[in-house]
């Protein structure tokens, strides 16, 4: 019953940390496009308290997932598609850090990318979700 606790909060705390960097890098195209400084401003707070919210979202996500490996060690240490999924939790770890920079030079007013820059970015952790929830539910390998 506590592993099917864990993997429920698992997921519960993953798919929040996924909404907040579907959303994060939204604010950051709104931001760029925008000719406002009034709206850049609000924007760029929008975006900071995002990350700050959602930053333990996926800090209590990924100590759930390793939880849940813990609870049959074995079994996960021997399961390959495992290790391609932490490789990928890993590039959206970084994903999220570089999401943080960027929301640290747009409250600085540094930041120079365009509006079509975050929208190839914002695209990003989709694909990630793609092969996470592939691998976590087919276990092809």
């Amino acid at each position: 019953m506590l592993y099917l606790w864990l993997k429920a909060l698992h997921i519960i705390f993953v798919v929040c940390w996924f909404a907040g960097i579907f959303y994060l890098p939204r604010i950051m195209v709104y931001y760029a496009a925008s000719e406002h400084e009034e709206t850049r401003r609000q924007l760029a707070v929008m975006a900071r308290k995002l990350y700050r919210f959602v930053t333990p979202l996926a800090a209590i996500a990924i100590v759930m997932g390793f939880a849940l490996i813990a609870m049959n060690l074995d079994y996960y240490l021997a399961a390959r598609w495992l290790w391609i999924k932490l490789l990928a939790v890993l590039c959206l770890v970084v994903y999220h850090f570089y999401c943080g920079r960027l929301v640290k030079a747009i409250n600085e007013d540094t930041d120079q990318h365009t509006h079509i820059y975050f929208r190839v970015f914002n695209e990003v952790p989709v694909l990630f979700l793609f092969l996470i929830v592939i691998l976590a539910i087919l276990k092809p390998f």
